[in-house]
C-alpha cells in the first residue's frame, strides 16, 4: 500500500486563459484523503489501485513538483520511462515463456516425434525467439538514447518499443499457451498438485493481456506516432492544403514547400543520394538494405496518402496504423541488426552462428510483415468496415 502518492490537479486559469495542470506530492495520511474502493483485476492481482476521494485536503507548497502548471509536463516525461519498461518486462516475460516453450516441445511426444520437429510447433518456436532478441534490442537501443544524453527527446522511439514490444509480447505468450495446450491453459496450482510442473502460463497471460493498454493502449500509440510523423509534414504542407486561408496565403505557403520536397522527394528515389550500409555488420548487409529501401518506401507512401487525403488524412486511423505498424517493423529490424552487430563486434555473440541466423531469420519474418502492410495501405477493407460499424452503432 503506498504511502505517498502523486496527484495531477487542475489549477486556476492563468492569465490567458489556459487551465493550469499541476503535480503535487500527497500523503495518504493527510486529513481528507480517503481510499474509498480497491479495484481488484483480471491478472495483476497484487496490483494495489484503487479509488482515492479527496474532501478538502491542503498540502504544503513545497509538495508541488516542477513548478505551477508543469504538471502536464511531468506526467508526459514520466511517460516515457513507463513507455520503456512495458517491452523491457515483455522481453523478460518472452524469454521465460521461449525456456518453457522449448522444454516442453522436445520433452512432448505426439506421432512418434517430439512436437518441436513437427513443422507447425517449430515454426512458432522460431518465430519466438526471433521475437523475443527483437523485443530486447528494441529496448537497449531506445535506452541507449536516453543514456547517451539525458535530454534526448526519445518520444516515438519509446512509443514505437511499446507499441510493438508488447504486441509481440502478447503474441509470445498466446504460443506458448498453444504449444503448452491444456497443461497451459491449467493452473500453476492445479499441475503441482497432481504432481507436474506448476508452469503458470494462465497466469503470465493473464498478468500480460494489460500490456497492451497501460501507459496508452496500442490504439492511441499508433495515433501518437502517427501525429508525430506528420507533424514536420504538415509544418510546410498545411497550408497549402488549408482552404479557409487566403489565396496569397496558400500560394506563398506552396512555393515554400516546393522547394523543400523538391530537395527531399527525390531523395526517396535515387539509392546513391542515401546513406550506405557500411557501418552494418558484414552478415546482415542485404537485410541493411532491404530495411533501407523500405523505409524510404514507407516515406514515399505516407507523402502520397498526404497529398491524397490532404487534411481528413487524420480521419483515417486505420490508415495511419498501418503506416505506424510498418515504421514500428522497421525500427525493429534496425535495433536487431545494430545489436547483432555490437555483439560480433565485441565478441559477446555467444553462439555467433545461431545469432546471426536468428536475425536474419526475425528479417524474414518482419520484412514480409512490412510489404503485406504496403499492399494494405492500397487495397483493403476499411470503408466497408467504417459503414458496418456506423450501422451497428445505430441499431
Amino acid at each position: 500500500k503506498a504511502c505517498v502518492i502523486v496527484v495531477m490537479a487542475k489549477m486556476p486559469e492563468s492569465t490567458e486563459g489556459r487551465p493550469k495542470i499541476s503535480a503535487f506530492i500527497v500523503e495518504m495520511n493527510t486529513p481528507g484523503v480517503e481510499v474509498t474502493r480497491r479495484c481488484h483485476f483480471m491478472g495483476l492481482k497484487a496490483l494495489y489501485n484503487g479509488v482515492v476521494t479527496f474532501n478538502n485536503v491542503r498540502v504544503p507548497k513545497e509538495n508541488l513538483i516542477a513548478g505551477e502548471g508543469r504538471g502536464l509536463k511531468v506526467a508526459l516525461t514520466t511517460l516515457n520511462t513507463g513507455r520503456i519498461t512495458l517491452p523491457a518486462a515483455c522481453a523478460g516475460m518472452a524469454k521465460r515463456c521461449l525456456e518453457w516453450a522449448t522444454d516442453w516441445a522436445s520433452k512432448r511426444v505426439q506421432w512418434g516425434q517430439p512436437i518441436g520437429k513437427h513443422d507447425a510447433i517449430a515454426q512458432k518456436l522460431a518465430k519466438m525467439a526471433a521475437q523475443t532478441f527483437a523485443i530486447e534490442a528494441m529496448v537497449r537501443y531506445t535506452s541507449s538514447l536516453v543514456d547517451l544524453d539525458k535530454k534526448n527527446d526519445i518520444r516515438i522511439e519509446a512509443a514505437m518499443a511499446k507499441l510493438w514490444g508488447t504486441e509481440r509480447g502478447w503474441d509470445i505468450v498466446d504460443d506458448t499457451m498453444q504449444i503448452r495446450g491444456g497443461r497451459g491453459y491449467e493452473t500453476a496450482q492445479s499441475l503441482e498438485a497432481r504432481g507436474e510442473p506448476g508452469i503458470p502460463v494462465e497466469r503470465m497471460m493473464r498478468d500480460c493481456r494489460i500490456n497492451t493498454i497501460f501507459e496508452g493502449s496500442t490504439e492511441i500509440m499508433r495515433l501518437f506516432i502517427a501525429r508525430e510523423a506528420l507533424d514536420p509534414h504538415l509544418k510546410i504542407g498545411g497550408p497549402v492544403l488549408n482552404t479557409t486561408l487566403s489565396t496569397d496565403v496558400r500560394l506563398k505557403a506552396a512555393v515554400q514547400a516546393a522547394g523543400r520536397y523538391a530537395l527531399w522527394y527525390p531523395r526517396l528515389w535515387i539509392p546513391f543520394l542515401t546513406c550506405g550500409s557500411d557501418d552494418v555488420a558484414r552478415p546482415f548487409r542485404r537485410e541493411a538494405r532491404r530495411t533501407r529501401n523500405d523505409s524510404r518506401r514507407l516515406a514515399r507512401k505516407l507523402f502520397h496518402a498526404m497529398l491524397r487525403h490532404g487534411p481528413k488524412l487524420d480521419k483515417k486511423q486505420v490508415l495511419l496504423g498501418r503506416f505506424v505498424d510498418a515504421g514500428a517493423e522497421l525500427y525493429a529490424q534496425t535495433a536487431c541488426l545494430a545489436w547483432a552487430g555490437e555483439l560480433i563486434k565485441k565478441g559477446e555473440a555467444g553462439d555467433a552462428a545461431r545469432l546471426v541466423e536468428t536475425v536474419k531469420h526475425f528479417c524474414q519474418l518482419s520484412q514480409a510483415t512490412v510489404k503485406e502492410l504496403f499492399r494494405e495501405v492500397g487495397r483493403n477493407s476499411d470503408s466497408g468496415g467504417y459503414q458496418l460499424a456506423r450501422k451497428l452503432i445505430h441499431d
